[in-house]
């Protein structure tokens, strides 16, 4: 890997943020990936949540069997005893940005995602089950994309569209691997892909090609619309090496739509930041996204509308160590939660914005000490709520004042 003095430098301070006392052991691989998950001091913390229209939380998390999921009808102030989604415990990708996705169909399925490590290091494929009768017991798993080269399928992300359809967008390298013919260096990072299921998760379409060159260690934003496309945004790598930001539209039919770029940092950098951003679509359209920067200009966590090439309401989150952001939004009110560590705890902190990002009010919300995941922004009843799963608070549910 090779690095200026000034990235090796922004590398350094983004790896000792991301392994504060708060995530203690946890440091990783700059380059490319994670260590191989289920290394000694790895914190397997990664869990996330949704709301069904009962108003009952479902949660995928790890536990001793592998993959879970548990549910909660109180907002999760007890939960019931979590159900493995696989009879035989399979190895999941624990990194920084990857963990077991959640997501709920219109007839009360429940479909699960996780990335399965492979023999080879920092390889993977995404596996998928799902349940049809109410969380009480999962298919068995199947790898969602037909390509099965030993090599990068990871970093998942699952929503449902408006048809009920699945989608499964990841990080793909199989173009990386095949471009050494052009010349060493001919391929920037890794490529995002997707696959459509039309049955209820039965079985998984063609992988559709979304986007070349995304950064290679980052989650994904993925958004389902009204009018039946999706909404991703990743990091991307712009030419030589910025690790920005780029949208793209996955089309009502299935395919490959345009893409634009999202975040106008310049940060150059030769390794990955293992931090991805998140995004939220307003009813009218209007894309909210949040998103960590170590650029020498303007370093942190910032909130942004990325619209037709520029970004409106830039604004910075936060402190020096603010990280792990999360946005939704909820007609006109917009939401952001992110963690931020004081030398002692990790503080949960907010924004809200009652006029779309306009103007904002700050608000503390909880604290945890120990290790702790990303906090998630959920949606019930017309209020934003906040998932955290802590280690001495697992699963834990905090409203949005």
């Amino acid at each position: 890997m090779r690095l200026t003095t000034l990235a090796a430098l922004t590398s350094l301070l983004l790896l000792a943020r991301s392994v504060s006392a708060a995530e203690p052991g946890a440091m990783q691989h700059a380059g490319h990936g994670d260590p191989t998950p289920g290394s000694p001091g790895l914190v397997d913390l990664g869990a996330t949540a949704a709301f069904d229209a009962q108003g009952t939380l479902w949660a995928a998390h790890k536990t001793a069997a592998g993959v879970s999921v548990s549910r909660s009808r109180d907002l999760g102030k007890s939960w019931s005893a979590p159900v493995a989604v696989s009879r035989e415990s399979e190895p999941t990708d624990a990194g920084a940005d990857a963990r077991p996705k959640i997501a709920l169909g219109p007839q009360g399925e429940i479909y699960v995602t996780w990335t399965r490590p492979m023999a080879k290091p920092y390889t993977g494929e995404i596996r998928f089950t799902r349940s049809l009768d109410g969380g009480l017991t999962f298919e068995a798993p199947q790898t969602v994309h037909h390509d099965r080269q030993v090599i990068t399928h990871r970093f998942d992300a699952l929503t449902v569209d408006v048809r009920g359809r699945v989608v499964v967008a990841w990080v793909d390298k199989r173009d990386q691997v095949a471009a050494p013919a052009a010349g060493p260096g001919a391929y920037r990072g890794a490529a995002i892909y997707f696959a459509i299921s039309d049955n209820r998760g039965k079985s998984f379409g063609t992988d559709t090609k979304l986007a070349d060159h995304s950064c290679e260690c980052c989650r994904i934003g993925l958004v389902p619309r009204p009018d039946g496309s999706v909404v991703a945004l990743w990091r991307h790598i712009f030419e030589p090496n910025l690790r920005d930001h780029a949208i793209g539209v996955i089309t009502p039919d299935g395919r490959a739509g345009p893409m634009e770029r999202a975040s106008f940092d310049g940060w150059a950098i030769d390794a990955c930041p293992h931090q991805g951003p998140a995004l939220a679509v307003a009813d009218d359209g209007t894309r909210h996204a949040v998103w960590f920067t170590a650029s020498p200009a303007a370093p942190g966590v910032f909130y942004g509308r990325p619209r037709e090439g520029r970004v409106e309401g830039l604004r910075k989150i936060g402190g020096k160590t603010a990280e792990r952001p999360d946005v939704a939004v909820l007609g006109r009110e917009v939401a952001v939660v992110w963690k931020e560590f004081d030398g002692t705890r990790s503080q949960l902190r907010g924004l809200r914005s009652p006029d779309g990002g306009e103007t904002w009010q700050e608000v503390a919300l909880t604290a945890a000490d120990g290790a702790s995941d990303h906090p998630r922004l959920l949606i019930w009843k017309g209020r934003f709520h906040v998932f955290w799963n802590t280690r001495l608070r697992p699963l834990s549910v905090t409203p949005f004042p």
